[in-house]
């Protein structure tokens, strides 16, 4: 997020500031010091600062700055992910069938992202404090593969941070599911009882958020190179919208896919983890995903059709 930041510094933030906030007597630009103001960035490429660098009351330094630009980020950054991720998986992936689920609620789609759109802003002020934390070196974020603790760590990172936040969001889910948390918290989403990929952030903030706190945790835990914390983040952002693409025909026993989430969704109280079935099965919550009556009756239908044909 340091070296995101840099470049959003030089390119948006640094006049944005200047605009809003600007120095009375800004200090003129030295060629020659880029490294002092992009120094996170400047470790990949060289990246000279912008003109209005030292042209706001508030620097770079600033930690207000610096949490109203990460929330900036994060907002903007989750709903487009949402919004063209959603899009493109509901008219590539998602059956329209569903469309006449009768457990498919009228002008579904459109309260699914009105929720969605309300919920990121919140998420993203929540989130922001891990982003501030990270950028000021409190994080074990580390730049390149050679300062991995062991070789193999390049690769193994990735299976770790999987298992890890596997296991975070499958305890966190099913306390979600405890009645009081869940009246409060998780019942508005569990509104859609026949998820489209517009349901992927149509819950309550906090929901949304304490459901991404292992996501959060693990780079103050563990060692994470820093593309590789980029890499996760947007597969975690695209892998929640394709859970929730209500694809009932995908069946595995081992990835807890589109097909086990509509399971959830449909009977309650199964499959709550996020990535595999490991833990639904450890804690007695697996169910093996099978198709919808409704969708077995539309498929009976169509194949009856073809036949008369």
């Amino acid at each position: 997020m340091d070296v995101l930041l840099d470049v959003l510094d030089t390119f948006v933030f640094d006049r944005l500031y200047a605009s809003i906030l600007p120095a009375p007597n800004p200090s003129p630009y030295d060629a020659g010091t880029w490294h002092n103001y992009n120094e996170h960035v400047g470790l990949y490429v060289p990246l000279e600062p912008s003109p209005y660098v030292d042209a706001s009351l508030w620097k770079r330094d600033n930690i207000v700055r610096q949490a109203m630009s990460l929330f900036l980020i994060s907002w903007i950054f989750a709903l487009i992910m949402y919004l063209v991720g959603s899009t493109i998986v509901y008219h590539t992936m998602f059956d329209k069938r569903l469309l006449r689920h009768p457990h498919f609620l009228p002008n579904q789609i459109r309260l699914e992202i009105q929720q969605g759109v309300g919920a990121i802003p919140v998420i993203a002020v929540l989130t922001t404090p891990f982003f501030l934390a990270e950028i000021r070196g409190w994080s074990k974020l580390y730049d390149f593969s050679h300062e991995a603790p062991f070789r193999e760590y390049t690769w193994l990172q990735y299976i770790l941070f999987v298992c890890f936040t596997d296991c975070g969001i499958y305890w966190i889910h099913r306390c979600l599911h405890y009645p009081p948390v869940y009246r409060w918290l998780h019942k508005p989403h569990h509104k859609w009882i026949v998820p489209t990929p517009f349901a992927s952030y149509a819950f309550h903030p906090v929901d949304g958020w304490s459901q991404s706190l292992p996501y959060h945790i693990f780079p103050f835990l563990f060692p994470l190179q820093k593309v590789a914390y980029l890499s996760l983040f947007v597969f975690v952002t695209l892998w929640t919208v394709l859970i929730h693409d209500a694809e009932y025909l995908s069946e595995s026993v081992v990835v807890n896919g589109a097909a086990c989430h509509t399971m959830h969704h449909l009977y309650f109280n199964y499959n709550y983890g996020q990535f595999l079935t490991f833990w639904d099965r450890v804690g007695g919550t697996y169910r093996l995903p099978k198709e919808d009556s409704f969708v077995q009756r539309e498929n009976q239908q169509a194949q009856m059709g073809k036949k008369c044909d």
